[in-house]
């Protein structure tokens, strides 16, 4: 992009943006001489640019295209642009000064170095620059390009010259959190590519806040990614990436904590486009829903993965009092289709100051085959009279013995 300042300027000043160039693939439209077309398709392809002479009904692959406008520029890639001035007269030119800011909604980012301040320019001679900037902001952008310097004779002359452009997002991510009952949080990350090419993802991290320590589901048992070494996402196509999240230590002793403790963390996504140009992308803090746990946690521990018809199960019942008073606890089990519970019903298990746990053991027969649920379990607030019912507690697989 060249701009010439007005005619009483010793100075031109150019502005070129630095980028890659795309790929074009030529498109071979043909026909027999004797068709009604006639000779029309094949003059209009000897005519075409991306066809070779003499093989012009042969798409031979794709060809490099330079780019020819400013264009629009993705969030999370490299700006990069160059600046020239140009003396054009047959004065001496001295003190040249090139300014450059960039200008977003929110800020004005001054790009320029002190490379191109006081410098002198002899007729027919040049100063440049490139300059770099990392774009961190969706939305319209305007370089401002500021050009001052002194004639022999006069004074400080100036002049300013603008160039707008778009950044546009080129990842659509989408998230989903499960709260499990083992107090892990479960994250699930879709990545849409908005871009108008295919990109590879170099990099997904989740980098989780100080509360959880992460785990990634996205490898297999060697380490490797389930996508392969070369992660390649097509314009419009997703992917998706699971990340296992667990507390530290310090949250699984106090539940009001552990409640309160909605900072995941963030996702960390770096690509490169198919001519390797690199993007990178942070997103903003991601945030879970607290999960609501009452007045009383109930979790069922050190049960099986699997069981035998009418055999015994023996777990551990865990109960967390995450209200703000004491209670006193009366525990009653009542059997069902499923399974029968072993042991004495309606006992008085003890008081439960706030935030304070405890460990109860409990023992069941099945008596259904299959996955069943386990339920039946009631806590009675016997200070005030309150019920809390848990029907819902943990599945586990019941198998018929051989």
């Amino acid at each position: 992009m060249e701009v010439k300042a007005k005619s009483e300027h010793l100075l031109t000043l150019k502005v070129m943006r630095l980028t890659r160039p795309t790929l074009a693939s030529p498109m071979v439209v043909t026909c027999d001489s004797t068709d009604l077309p006639g000779n029309t398709l094949n003059n209009e392809l000897k005519n075409d640019c991306t066809t070779l002479q003499g093989m012009e009904a042969l798409a031979i692959g794709q060809f490099m295209v330079l780019p020819q406008s400013f264009g629009n520029i993705y969030l999370g890639e490299i700006f990069s642009s160059y600046l020239c001035v140009h003396n054009g007269s047959n004065q001496v030119v001295k003190n040249v000064t090139v300014k450059a800011d960039l200008q977003t909604s929110t800020q004005v980012i001054p790009l320029s170095s002190n490379n191109l301040e006081g410098k002198e320019l002899a007729p027919d001679s040049t100063v440049d620059e490139v300059i770099h900037h990392e774009v961190k902001e969706i939305g319209t952008h305007i370089l401002v390009c500021e050009v001052s310097y002194t004639n022999q004779i006069g004074p400080l002359l100036s002049f300013r010259k603008y160039f707008k452009f778009q950044v546009v997002k080129p990842l659509d991510v989408k998230t989903k959190f499960y709260n499990a009952e083992s107090d892990e949080v479960y994250l699930e990350a879709q990545i849409q590519n908005l871009t108008a090419g295919p990109i590879c993802l170099e990099k997904v991290a989740l980098e989780s806040s100080h509360l959880f320590s992460v785990t990634t589901l996205n490898t297999n048992d060697e380490g490797d990614s389930i996508y392969g070494s070369v992660n390649l996402l097509d314009a419009g196509c997703s992917r998706q990436y699971l990340y296992c999240l667990k507390p530290q230590l310090s949250l699984l002793k106090d539940p009001k904590m552990m409640q309160n403790a909605t900072n995941i963390g963030k996702l960390d996504i770096v690509w490169r486009s198919n001519l390797g140009e690199r993007g990178r992308l942070q997103t903003s803090q991601l945030q879970r829903m607290a999960p609501e746990y009452g007045d009383l946690r109930v979790i069922i521990k050190d049960i099986p993965l699997k069981a035998y018809l009418e055999e015994p199960v023996n777990c551990t019942c865990h109960i967390i009092n995450t209200s703000e008073r004491s209670m006193e606890l009366l525990l009653s089990l009542e059997s069902n289709n499923s399974i029968a519970w072993c042991g004495m019903s309606d006992t008085i298990i003890g008081t439960l100051k706030p935030g304070v746990s405890m460990d109860i053991p409990l023992c069941f027969i099945t008596l259904d085959t299959g996955i069943i649920t386990i339920s039946g379990l009631k806590l009675m607030d016997t200070f005030l009279k309150r019920v809390y019912d848990y029907d819902d507690l943990a599945q586990i697989f019941v198998n018929q013995l051989d």
